[in-house]
């Protein structure tokens, strides 16, 4: 519901291939990316992946890679001007396929932390919201 209707929270790319080609499991669908528009007040319009997938038998065939141009043509399009993402520090493999697409780490560089409020720091801080 959050992605499929009048206003969606996020967009979502699929990857799909003939069904000669469909996986051991018998799926055509063999990769999504899911992403959402962002605001930097420094930057401009930016987008921002929440999940890149693809099945790992169909992995180093080029898919993720025209998944991930594919947003940030639908990117360019709307006058984005960067494109971010959060990689788990294990995941050497996905940090290595975004930087060989030109894709900086900006961990140090920026010397910026990830921070979020989820579940019941959430609910605690949104108690604390002015009354209108």
């Amino acid at each position: 519901r959050d992605g499929f209707c009048q206003n969606p929270f996020f967009q979502c790319l699929i990857a799909e291939v003939p069904e000669e080609y469909k996986s051991k499991e018998g799926h055509t669908i063999v990769g999504c990316a899911v992403y959402y528009y962002t605001y930097s007040t420094w930057k401009g319009p930016s987008m921002y992946v929440e999940d890149l997938y693809v099945m790992p038998e169909f992995r180093r065939r080029g898919i993720g890679k025209g998944l991930l141009s594919k947003i940030a043509q639908v990117g360019k399009e709307k006058h984005c001007v960067r494109l971010q993402m959060t990689v788990s520090d294990w995941n050497t493999p996905a940090r290595d396929f975004y930087a060989a697409m030109g894709g900086q780490d900006l961990t140090v560089s920026e010397g910026s932390h990830f921070i979020c409020f989820d579940s019941q720091a959430l609910d605690n801080l949104a108690t604390e919201a002015p009354k209108d």
